[in-house]
């Protein structure tokens, strides 16, 4: 079979192409380029969709997790508590401001942050924690800001994969992936679920201080043009990638529901497979399916064996933050954390997206069971 994409994003545009391409024009024709109406009416759009108060929109979603530490005011030396099962983004910003990443590992299930571990990692030194709502499904964001709020620490949620997921709490309350700390954050990368046709990030926020101060980081820090109150960046999502982003989240419940009997198709196929580990969906959290990351043994040779039948498969993520060369230098060695170095070794996500076909899907987890027998 030919044809099979990771991410079809030709198909997804051709099915919108003529709402994309007149949102494109408008935006050409207006000149208005950056912060121009479609950005605000993006960021207003959003806000609804989240049911939070404030979005403010940057350029991508490094960047929001950056100015969200900036506004909180960690300062050099500063503790942040983060899994090491994540892309290294999360990690990166971390180090790039000169604060101190403190690792946890994460449950085996649900490839999120592990509670006890987080209780165990928080010293006088933490300032901030950042839960990662990997591949779709949230994190247990209900026991997070339990210990969060104890210890009186703020919460970052990194929700690049996550957009529309949703926690059920305790007592019946919902909320939406990245409402629920001091912060969210977003990224608009073209594959993601929501995704403009460039970089492209946001934050979301209830606290109307927190706010102002995210909006003045993203604009060089200054509220009044000129005049510099704090140190900032400049970080702005360009109007033509909020033009796409207004017509994409008009469809957004739609793709995610196709995400979602996408995936429910791969685990009937798979079901009961003795070899073969299918995600986990929690009781707390809906799964909007970023990604359909399975678990199995031999893991790079089913990878070569996929794709010598045309299939194209993901790794995410190879290795751990703390094993990465490039955070070495902060003490932590193999087997610190086995649950994720584990999961290094054993996931592999298949093909995911919005034009996914039952055919396509059948032939893929015939070759995929081809290999487990």
């Amino acid at each position: 079979m030919t044809g099979i994409e990771m991410v079809d994003l030709k198909n997804q545009y051709a099915k919108i192409k003529t709402n994309i391409d007149t949102a494109i024009h408008h935006v050409l024709d207006s000149t208005a380029f950056v912060k121009g109406p479609a950005t605000i009416n993006f960021e207003n759009r959003l806000s609804e969709f989240q049911s939070c108060k404030h979005i403010i929109s940057c350029g991508n979603g490094t960047d929001a997790l950056q100015i969200a530490m900036m506004a909180l005011g960690l300062q050099p030396g500063d503790e942040v508590i983060t899994p090491t099962f994540t892309y290294i983004a999360t990690v990166e910003v971390v180090a790039l401001l000169g604060l101190r990443p403190v690792f946890v590992d994460v449950d085996i299930d649900t490839f999120t942050m592990n509670i006890d571990k987080l209780q165990a990692a928080i010293t006088p030194n933490t300032k901030c924690i950042v839960p990662v709502h990997l591949y779709g499904m949230c994190a247990n964001m209900e026991a997070i800001l339990e210990i969060a709020n104890k210890h009186t620490i703020p919460v970052v949620e990194d929700n690049a994969q996550s957009i529309g997921s949703e926690v059920t709490f305790a007592n019946g309350t919902k909320k939406k992936s990245g409402t629920m700390g001091a912060c969210g954050t977003f990224s608009f990368y073209p594959t993601k679920n929501l995704g403009c046709y460039g970089d492209g990030g946001a934050l979301c926020t209830d606290d109307d201080e927190l706010a102002q101060t995210l909006k003045m980081i993203c604009n060089h820090g200054q509220k009044t043009t000129y005049f510099f109150d704090i140190v900032g960046v400049n970080s702005r999502l360009d109007s033509i990638q909020a033009a796409i982003l207004n017509e994409k989240i008009n469809v957004l419940d739609t793709y995610t529901l196709a995400r979602q009997k996408a995936a429910a198709r791969y685990s009937a196929l798979f079901e009961n497979h003795p070899q073969i580990i299918t995600p986990t969906i929690a009781a707390y959290s809906t799964h909007v399916f970023h990604q359909y990351t399975i678990r199995v043994k031999n893991r790079n040779e089913l990878q070569l064996h996929l794709k010598s039948n045309g299939i194209p498969s993901m790794i995410y993520y190879p290795k751990p933050a703390h094993l990465q060369k490039a955070y070495l230098g902060y003490n932590y060695k193999v087997g610190d954390f086995p649950i994720s170095e584990q999961l290094c070794n054993e996931v592999i996500s298949l093909p995911m997206h919005t034009e996914l076909t039952e055919i396509q899907q059948e032939y893929i987890a015939e070759k995929v069971i081809d290999f487990c027998k």
